[in-house]
């Protein structure tokens, strides 16, 4: 299987882990939006979904999966996303595609965080993929600076403004050896909205597809 279809087969085998009739939390990026198409296939099972991007909820819409507001919500079981690197803590590092925020809003919400992901996502240590920081824009250097300080190389994403019209800075050169300490440092320097680390609040269950199948690793 190439990587597209690996995405696929752990976006498909997450559709388990769906609650009837309760909403589900919605991801962002290639692999979640094979677990949307599949959601299309049970939606008459669930309430429906909070999409935790704009391009997330137009895929949702499109498939007439109804969206539901992050402040209506009360319970939500499960949410649903695929991850840039994630390690054997199933600590991430997510917002390749610049929805860090949103995700980690809807994943607090959420019981349960199931990670889908190919087996190229799994690292020992966290940090070969520039991590991803949403800043406000009138901090953008005063971030850069302290995250130049912490080792980092933040290079600013051109022409790129988030959903919340933001920026991001992504950090190039980290060497995570501690996921949930640096994710509480870089989120307590004013002006920064978010990190992509993802440690503490990490994953709860891994489906890492591979050629042999899918993986189902829970949280140590």
């Amino acid at each position: 299987m190439n990587q597209d279809e690996l995405k696929r087969a752990a976006a498909i085998a997450a559709l388990d882990y769906v609650i009837d009739g309760e909403i589900v939390g919605v991801g962002t990026g290639s692999t979640a939006n094979h677990f949307i198409d599949g959601l299309a296939t049970i939606k008459d099972r669930i309430r429906g979904a909070v999409a935790s991007s704009e391009a997330s909820a137009r895929r949702l819409a499109a498939h007439g999966v109804r969206l539901f507001d992050l402040n209506d919500v009360e319970r939500m079981p499960v949410y649903v996303d695929g991850a840039d690197e994630i390690d054997a803590g199933l600590a991430m590092i997510k917002g390749g595609g610049g929805a860090l925020t949103r995700e980690k809003i809807v994943a607090a919400v959420a019981d349960r965080f199931v990670c889908i992901c190919d087996a190229s996502k799994r690292v020992a240590r966290l940090g070969r993929f520039p991590l991803p920081v949403e800043v406000i824009p009138m901090a953008r250097a005063h971030v850069a600076r302290r995250l130049t300080a912490l080792g980092g190389e933040p290079r600013l994403r051109q022409g790129f403004v988030t959903d919340n019209g933001n920026l991001i800075l992504d950090v190039h050169g980290l060497e995570i050896t501690d996921p949930a300490g640096l994710e509480a440092e870089i989120d307590h320097i004013a002006g920064v909205v978010a990190s992509g680390l993802f440690a503490m609040r990490g994953a709860n269950v891994l489906l890492l597809a591979a050629a042999e199948g899918v993986e189902r690793i829970l949280r140590p």
